[in-house]
Protein backbone atom coordinates (compact mmCIF):
# COMPACT_ATOMS: atom_id res chain seq x y z
CA UNK A 1 0.00 0.00 0.00
CA UNK A 2 1.04 3.58 -0.64
CA UNK A 3 0.56 6.91 1.12
CA UNK A 4 -0.01 10.13 -0.84
CA UNK A 5 2.14 12.77 0.87
CA UNK A 6 1.41 15.72 -1.39
CA UNK A 7 2.00 16.90 -4.92
CA UNK A 8 2.42 13.89 -7.19
CA UNK A 9 4.29 11.86 -4.58
CA UNK A 10 3.23 8.55 -3.08
CA UNK A 11 5.49 6.37 -0.95
CA UNK A 12 5.17 2.77 0.20
CA UNK A 13 3.80 2.63 3.74
CA UNK A 14 6.30 -0.12 4.58
CA UNK A 15 9.15 2.40 4.01
CA UNK A 16 7.85 4.95 6.53
CA UNK A 17 9.76 5.13 9.80
CA UNK A 18 8.03 8.21 11.22
CA UNK A 19 5.87 11.21 10.39
CA UNK A 20 6.70 14.46 12.21
CA UNK A 21 4.99 17.82 12.62
CA UNK A 22 7.57 20.28 11.32
CA UNK A 23 6.59 23.21 13.55
CA UNK A 24 6.52 21.21 16.78
CA UNK A 25 9.66 19.17 16.21
CA UNK A 26 11.91 21.96 14.97
CA UNK A 27 11.66 23.66 18.35
CA UNK A 28 14.42 21.26 19.34
CA UNK A 29 17.93 22.27 18.34
CA UNK A 30 18.79 18.60 17.74
CA UNK A 31 15.99 18.20 15.20
CA UNK A 32 17.00 21.38 13.38
CA UNK A 33 20.59 20.16 13.20
CA UNK A 34 19.44 16.72 12.02
CA UNK A 35 17.38 18.24 9.19
CA UNK A 36 20.16 20.65 8.24
CA UNK A 37 22.72 17.83 8.05
CA UNK A 38 20.31 15.61 6.10
CA UNK A 39 19.70 18.43 3.62
CA UNK A 40 23.42 19.09 3.19
CA UNK A 41 23.98 15.38 2.48
CA UNK A 42 21.15 15.25 -0.06
CA UNK A 43 18.66 13.16 1.90
CA UNK A 44 15.88 15.78 1.94
CA UNK A 45 13.33 16.15 -0.84
CA UNK A 46 10.84 18.99 -0.84
CA UNK A 47 7.81 17.79 -2.79
CA UNK A 48 5.98 21.09 -3.16
CA UNK A 49 6.55 24.81 -3.41
CA UNK A 50 4.05 25.24 -0.57
CA UNK A 51 5.30 25.75 2.97
CA UNK A 52 6.03 22.32 4.48
CA UNK A 53 3.93 21.28 7.46
CA UNK A 54 5.47 17.88 8.10
CA UNK A 55 8.39 15.68 7.27
CA UNK A 56 8.38 11.96 6.65
CA UNK A 57 11.42 9.87 7.48
CA UNK A 58 11.70 6.81 5.23
CA UNK A 59 14.12 3.98 4.57
CA UNK A 60 14.29 1.70 1.56
CA UNK A 61 17.12 -0.80 1.03
CA UNK A 62 19.13 0.86 3.83
CA UNK A 63 18.84 4.26 2.11
CA UNK A 64 17.22 6.98 4.20
CA UNK A 65 15.22 9.83 2.74
CA UNK A 66 13.25 12.70 4.25
CA UNK A 67 10.28 14.18 2.44
CA UNK A 68 9.03 17.68 3.29
CA UNK A 69 5.27 17.65 2.82
CA UNK A 70 2.69 20.46 2.66
CA UNK A 71 0.20 18.09 4.31
CA UNK A 72 -0.10 18.10 8.11
CA UNK A 73 1.23 15.19 10.11
CA UNK A 74 -2.27 14.64 11.52
CA UNK A 75 -3.77 14.24 8.04
CA UNK A 76 -0.97 11.91 6.95
CA UNK A 77 -1.47 9.82 10.09
CA UNK A 78 -5.21 9.57 9.41
CA UNK A 79 -4.54 8.51 5.82
CA UNK A 80 -2.06 5.85 6.88
CA UNK A 81 -4.46 4.50 9.52
CA UNK A 82 -7.24 4.33 6.94
CA UNK A 83 -5.01 2.43 4.52
CA UNK A 84 -3.89 0.08 7.30
CA UNK A 85 -7.48 -0.66 8.31
CA UNK A 86 -8.49 -1.15 4.68
CA UNK A 87 -5.61 -3.54 4.14
CA UNK A 88 -6.58 -5.60 7.20
CA UNK A 89 -10.22 -5.63 6.12
CA UNK A 90 -9.25 -7.00 2.72
CA UNK A 91 -7.13 -9.71 4.37
CA UNK A 92 -10.10 -10.78 6.53
CA UNK A 93 -12.34 -11.01 3.47
CA UNK A 94 -10.09 -13.59 1.82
Amino acid sequence: MFLHIGGDVVIPIKDIIAIFDLEKTTISKDTREFLKTAEEEGFVESISYDIPKSFILTENDKNSKIYLSPISSTTLQKRSNFIYKLSNYKKKQK
